[in-house]
């Protein structure tokens, strides 16, 4: 069967999005972005969803999308992870749209789908609380929502704010009302990664699914955990490229370093590894059952942080300074094997 994220149109996605990206989000350009006060480059972003469609790729046409599918986005993704773009496509363009669409709702869904497609309006979902698990952090009542939500992508920039909260009936979607929570940006591991906690007391929320969002929402974190393998996997490989291209360049004894047996070996586990990130992650779009899924996040969180760790160790002392951008490698490998789940619940699984 061949690879969804292989084919031709595939191929063309990626072509595009890299180009762009070598073009305007080039280490510096990252910086910024980083230190900006969204957290990310917002003519990027627009040229991304107005020339390429970055936000409409998992949105049908029907609701303004392109009708594409997880594996075009996740060409996406990968590419973005690759030079560390911050951009919302996770948490708005995926997650969100995603929410949206697994409600059932008709009328949401036109209501909100065509501005989160044309890259217009930003979007996050509240779900989970300090643990980091799924079980909503969130509970409904005749009153409105209460609890307190963590780990919201964008949440403290966003346009429309949905949440997964606990009801009587089990669990629902609602869109909440913006002007009835406190909304607040917290630190975090990954510059690149925009998180906030979202604080309900009493807040009106209108109800999108008509009852029964569990299995939904099952739905929704397995699209979550391949939508991160993806950023992974292209992060991995980049990694593995930029200490390829050092241990060429770096001399040492009058020839390059990465000529010496031991530091080929340690560049080749990594390959190894990240060309199992790749297999698993195909997997999971292919065959999408819960062991796929839980297999990709492992996989492809453990070839990403081992890539970012020998990044660090074969460039030597060069990166550990600030400067260099192994670190932020390394961050956003540590960030992403935690992100929807530590990586124990999904061995567990």
């Amino acid at each position: 069967m061949t690879d969804p994220m292989e084919t031709e149109e595939a191929r063309a996605l990626r072509d595009a999005v890299r180009a762009l990206l070598t073009r305007r989000s080039g280490p510096e350009s990252v910086r910024a972005a980083m230190e900006s006060p969204l957290g990310y480059d917002d003519k990027l972003w627009s040229t991304l969803c107005e020339q390429i469609g970055v936000a409409a790729l998992v949105i049908p046409e029907q609701y303004g999308g392109a009708g594409a599918g997880l594996a075009e986005a996740c060409v996406v993704l990968a590419e973005l992870g690759r030079t560390l773009t911050p951009a919302p496509m996770l948490g708005s363009a995926v997650l969100s749209a995603q929410a949206v669409l697994l409600s059932g709702n008709d009328s949401a869904c036109r209501d909100l789908l065509p501005g989160i497609a044309a890259g217009t309006t930003l979007a996050a979902l509240a779900w989970s609380g300090e643990d980091g698990r799924w079980t909503p952090a969130l509970t409904a009542s005749a009153t409105g929502l209460d609890g307190k939500a963590c780990y919201v992508l964008d949440g403290d920039l966003a346009d429309v704010l949905l949440a997964v909260a606990g009801t009587e009936d089990g669990v629902g979607l609602f869109e909440v009302a913006l002007d009835g929570v406190r909304r607040s940006r917290v630190p975090s591991l990954d510059p690149g990664r925009r998180l906030a906690v979202v604080e309900c007391a009493s807040t009106p929320a209108r109800r999108l699914d008509a009852g029964g969002f569990g299995p939904s929402l099952r739905q929704l974190r397995d699209t979550a955990v391949i939508a991160v393998a993806a950023e992974q996997a292209g992060a991995a490989a980049r990694a593995l490229e930029l200490t390829v291209e050092y241990t060429k360049q770096r001399r040492q004894f009058g020839r390059p370093i990465g000529s010496f047996q031991a530091l080929k070996h340690r560049m080749a586990d990594v390959h190894v590894h990240v060309e199992a990130a790749r297999s698993a992650l195909y997997a999971a779009l292919v065959d999408g059952d819960a062991e796929a899924v839980a297999t990709a996040k492992l996989v492809c969180g453990e070839a990403f942080t081992h890539a970012a760790a020998e990044m660090i160790q074969l460039h030597g002392g060069i990166a550990i300074t600030w400067e260099h951008d192994a670190h932020l490698y390394f961050k956003r490998a540590h960030g992403t094997a935690l992100l929807f789940g530590e990586p124990k619940l999904w061995l567990d699984r």
